[in-house]
Order: C-alpha cells, then structure tokens, then sequence
C-alpha cells in the first residue's frame, strides 16, 4: 500500500493529527461521564427511573447520527465531517452545563449522542486511510490514545471535583482545549481514496445481477454480535452510573467518588494487557475470563456493600469491583474483532456490520434497565442483574461450537 501522493505532509504528522482528535475526544466523553453525578444534583434528577429516561437519549442521538453521517461523508468528505462531528461534541459539552431546565438538558444529551457517534464513525474512517498509507495495522494505537486521553479526563474530573471547580468551568476549559487540538491538527487529516470505491460502484451498477435468496447471517457472527451486545450493555452502565453508584448506594463524599476513575484505570490497562493474555491463552478462554470477571466485579459491588458499615471499607470493596469489571470488559470487543478476523467466513466489513446490527441493542437498553430495576428495587439490584450478563457471556462462549474449533 502506497502513501497519498497528494499530501504534502509526511504520513507521521497525518498519523498524530489523527491520534490527536482520538484523544480530544476521551477528553470530551470523560469529563462527562466524571460530572454525572453533579449533573444529576445541579437538575435536581432524584428518581433513577428519570436518570435513565435522561441517559436513553444518548443512545437515541447515536442512533440518529448514523443516517446524518451517511449523508454527509460522500458528499463533503471524512475530513470536513471530522472538524463538524468534534467540534459538536466539545460545544455540546458546555451547553450540558449551561442549559435551562430539564428538557434543554434532555435535548442537549441528544445532541451529545449525535455528535459521538459522527465523531466515532468519522473519525475511524480517518484511521481506517491512515492505516492503509502505513500499510500494516496500527488502528489499535488510536484506541489505546483514546483510553489514555479517558483515564486522563477522568483525573482531571476528580480533581476537578475535589477542588471545587464547577462543571460549567470544568467543561468549558476541556472544550477550549479540545478545540485548539482540532484547530492544530486539522489541516493534517487526508480525504480517504475513493477512486476504488467508484469503479466498484460503477460495476456493481452497470451489471445485471441476480436476485439472491435472503441467508441468515453465519451462526459464528451471530453469537459474536450477541456477546458484543452485552458487553456495550456492561460499558454503558458503567460509563455512565458509577459515580453515581458511589454517590447515591455508598453515599461517598466527593473526594471518594472513585469509581469511574478506577474503572477507565483499569479498562486502560487491560487494553494494554490483552495482547500478553492472547499469548498465554485462547481468544475463547479470554472472552471467559472476562465474563466472569464482569459478574465477579458486580456481585462484589452489589452483593458485599452490606457486610460493613465503614465507608472507607464499602469504598473499598467498591473500587474493587468496579476494578475487576473494568479489566473483564477492556478486552472484550478487541477480542471479538479479532476472532472475527481469524474465524470468520463473511467478509470483515460485512460481518462488522451485522454484528453491529445485532449489538446495537445493548446501549438502548442499557439506561432503560438500569433505571427501572433502580426504581423499583435499588441501584444495587440492577448492578447485580447487569453482572448476570458477564455470566452469559461465559455461557455464549462455552456453548459455542464454532469458537471451539
């Protein structure tokens, strides 16, 4: 694979442009996720019941982003989708902290939503060309950054916190940051070939075809996509209720609202491990030990928060759990690609798609579920249940005859 002969820039400057905007984001999405809980408060949102009401707009908006950025990449290009999806995302993390009531905020977390989602299928278009100028895979590297910038955000969040820096300021200084990396390390982003794409098109059109039966997708992609469904379940209800697990279950002040923090920690290391852990075990035996490290990591911070009644100890106890679980889910959609790679007899873009297809249930049903069990039983109960998922995915997995092979 040959670099763009129209740039002008070298392919190392394209590669940390890119690797730029991967970490302005997990700035952006940590800094929120760090806030939830004062959000929370600042709306006055008490029922969970509301919260995950508030939480399920996310998702909608990533839903509703996908047709916007169909639209816009054929017709203005990656690059100039890239500078409008990510500056959406930094500004509508300040109007987070500034709208009026609680329906501006409803419409602002859609537009959050919106933005994310651009910003990721943009955003990955610009490290998939990336890619193909170096010509050997290094796609990893920017969601490595990516979780970097994550854990990073989340310091600054709780320190943010713990210095009593209101969200309106705390927001405000990473979204300025933000924008000035976009600024910097725009010009450096490429245009990916398209001239491939077109004559492929052009063929396709041109050439009469078939009719062909409607298949079902292979049984492998299916019961991939069924696993990455409960793992985006799990992400998201730590993403965006672990602070507020510390706040309102183990009623921890704002210096011991660790739980986001420990979790990207921990997420972040296990991205960094996952390879070491291919080469002592299978992919299968990884996709096991992390199921059973996510329903570990819930039933500890579920099920133990009653053996004591010293906050220090349920923080503890807490932090470990949210630890465990953090290393179980780091690896778990890596893997999934991975064995998508190897096992898989559909095309990987195709197979990616339908997986997709098939998981993007998960973070619309995350919020919902969360909510309604915390409702009704407590906060507590609908971290069990969501453990029992970590439980499936060893079930998924262990039954599977095609990841056996």
């Amino acid at each position: 694979m040959s670099e763009i002969k129209s740039s002008t820039y070298n392919k190392q400057r394209i590669r940390y442009a890119v690797m730029s905007l991967f970490i302005a984001q997990g700035l952006c999405f940590a800094s929120w996720a760090s806030r939830l809980p004062d959000i929370k408060k600042d709306f006055s949102v008490e029922s969970y019941l509301h919260y995950g009401l508030l939480m399920f707009l996310l998702p909608v908006g990533k839903f509703a982003a996908i047709p916007l950025v169909g639209f816009l990449l054929p017709r203005i290009g990656s690059k100039k989708t890239v500078l409008i999806s990510i500056l959406g995302y930094a500004l509508s993390l300040i109007m987070v902290s500034i709208v009026p009531g609680i329906t501006g905020l409803g419409i602002t977390l859609f537009l959050f939503g919106t933005f994310w989602n651009m910003t990721d299928i943009s955003l990955n278009t610009q490290a998939i060309e990336v890619e193909r100028i170096y010509g050997k895979p290094i796609i990893a590297s920017f969601h490595a950054s990516w979780s970097l910038s994550a854990c990073i955000g989340a310091l600054i969040g709780y320190a943010m916190i713990n210095i009593n820096v209101d969200t309106l300021q705390h927001f405000s200084l990473i979204s300025l940051l933000s924008i000035i990396i976009i600024l910097f390390n725009y010009k450096y982003l490429q245009e990916p070939t398209v001239e491939k794409e077109k004559t492929e098109k052009i063929i396709i059109e041109e050439t009469p075809v078939k009719k062909k039966r409607f298949h079902l997708p292979e049984t492998l992609l299916i019961q991939l996509g069924l696993i990455w469904l409960l793992a985006l379940i799990v992400e998201n209800t730590m993403f965006e209720w672990s602070d507020v697990y510390f706040q309102s279950v183990i009623k921890a002040p704002e210096s011991l609202q660790v739980g986001f923090l420990v979790f990207m920690i921990m997420m972040f290391s296990g991205r960094m491990l996952a390879n070491y852990a291919y080469s002592k075990w299978s992919k299968r035996t990884v996709l096991q030990i992390a199921g059973t490290l996510i329903l570990a990591g819930f039933v500890i911070s579920s099920m133990f928060i009653g053996y004591s009644d010293t906050l220090i100890t349920k923080v503890i106890i807490n932090s470990v759990g949210f630890m465990m679980i953090g290393l179980g889910i780091s690896c778990v959609v890596p893997t999934l690609y991975s064995i998508v790679g190897e096992k898989a007899k559909t095309p990987a873009g195709t197979a990616l798609t339908i997986m997709s297809s098939i998981s993007f249930v998960g973070p619309l049903t995350a919020p919902l579920l969360v909510g309604a069990i915390s409702h009704k039983y407590g906060l507590e109960w609908a971290y069990l249940t969501i453990g029992l998922f970590g439980a499936c995915i060893v079930l998924i997995v262990s039954i599977s005859k095609t990841l056996k092979r």
